[in-house]
């Protein structure tokens, strides 16, 4: 995760903004085609959910 830390803390607030916006578009979507068809990479949604952990806590370092 430290990579993807590195690449958050390189962007400003409004780019951080988008990301974060685009990763709640596509958890929601994983959400609902999980449940319609299982998925080949069940550990996906943990993972982008993870990822949007990292990006709101970047976010909130960067305002404190």
């Amino acid at each position: 995760m430290r990579k993807s830390n590195a690449n958050y803390t390189a962007k400003k607030k409004p780019e951080l903004m988008k990301e974060e916006a685009e990763l709640r578009r596509e958890i929601a979507k994983l959400t609902l085609e999980a449940r319609a068809n299982p998925q080949k990479d069940t550990n996906m949604i943990f993972k982008k959910r993870k990822q949007l952990a990292v990006l709101l806590t970047v976010m909130n370092r960067q305002t404190a």
